[in-house]
């Protein structure tokens, strides 16, 4: 069998990752190696808006394996663009980490207890708004970085508490840190959040069957239920669009909800149906939410970050 070269991000979390990929397919006798690859979201410290999101951590990983540099991509599917790309092909989904949003914060105070005016960092337009929309007392600030970095920066006092997404702690046995779970009728994650995407090449056939034996079905519909309601509505990775599906036996639930900047004003549906009308669902949820003006909500958003 030819060895299967893993591309990857070099970050602790992404390194975990690919690495976690890796004994999978070991274990299944598959022969592996590593390959860290930088991206324009590893170099650039500014602010995620101003860098410009489609693929600003998944592209030059795309691009090595177009070159056929490597065989697999291991994306944290919340970064990876809905449009596809023709040459690859989203090969499996594993099974998914939590979707929960966290709170980690100096004082150990609950983001309810926060005092008005605290600072509380995240890079995400998505989690700003709807912790903006849950108080409006309190002060969004941007923060880039990764998990280590972030949690130095709240332990320095530059934050009174950011916000994170639980799988990451928890994949790093970090999860120790967390002052509170966030709900998610307050806070719906970003699209894919908590779940692993490994791409490769449409032509690969024999790295293709290796990577399905780590799909996880129900995972796989729900990701692509909430990445086709993101595509739908042409709003891409960093616009305040926020979902969940969730496959419970014969039926998928999909719950979305589109934001303008600071929360002030939302609009968001429920949709349900088999997991194999996961794409279905997506479509049609994306189309109610369209009509009730998400849309111009999302326009709005990126005014504000321009």
């Amino acid at each position: 069998m030819p060895k299967i070269r893993i591309g990857t991000r070099g970050s602790k979390l992404a390194m975990w990752q690919a690495e976690w990929v890796a004994g999978q397919l070991t274990e299944r006798g598959n022969e592996v190696e590593l390959t860290q690859i930088s991206t324009k979201g590893d170099v650039s410290q500014a602010s995620l808006s101003q860098v410009g999101g489609q693929g600003l951590f998944t592209k030059e990983i795309q691009n090595e394996l177009l070159a056929c540099n490597v065989d697999v991509a291991v994306h944290s599917l919340k970064d990876l663009p809905t449009v596809e790309v023709p040459e690859l092909v989203l090969a499996a989904v594993p099974q998914r980490e939590t979707t929960l949003d966290c709170l980690v914060s100096r004082e150990n105070l609950k983001f309810e207890d926060l005092p008005p005016g605290a600072k509380v960092g995240t890079g995400s337009s998505r989690r700003g708004a709807q912790l903006s929309a849950w108080r409006s007392d309190i002060e969004i600030k941007d923060i880039r970085g990764n998990v280590d970095s972030r949690l130095r920066k709240v332990k320095e006092g530059q934050y009174d508490a950011i916000v994170l997404a639980a799988a990451g702690l928890t994949r790093l046995g970090l999860y120790e840190e967390v002052t509170e779970e966030l709900s998610q009728e307050r806070v719906l994650p970003a699209i894919g959040q908590g779940a692993l995407g490994l791409e490769c090449r449409a032509n690969d056939d024999s790295t293709q069957e290796a990577l399905t034996e780590l799909n996880h079905w129900p995972s796989f519909h729900a990701v692509s239920a909430e990445r086709q309601l993101l595509a739908s509505l042409l709003a891409g990775c960093l616009a305040p669009v926020a979902a969940l599906a969730a496959v419970v036996g014969d039926e998928l639930t999909l719950k979305a909800r589109a934001l303008n900047g600071d929360g002030s004003q939302l609009v968001e549906g429920v949709r349900s149906g088999t997991p194999e009308q996961a794409k279905q669902i997506g479509e049609e949820l994306a189309d109610s939410l369209r009509s009730q003006g998400a849309a111009e909500l999302i326009a709005t958003a990126r005014q504000v970050e321009q």
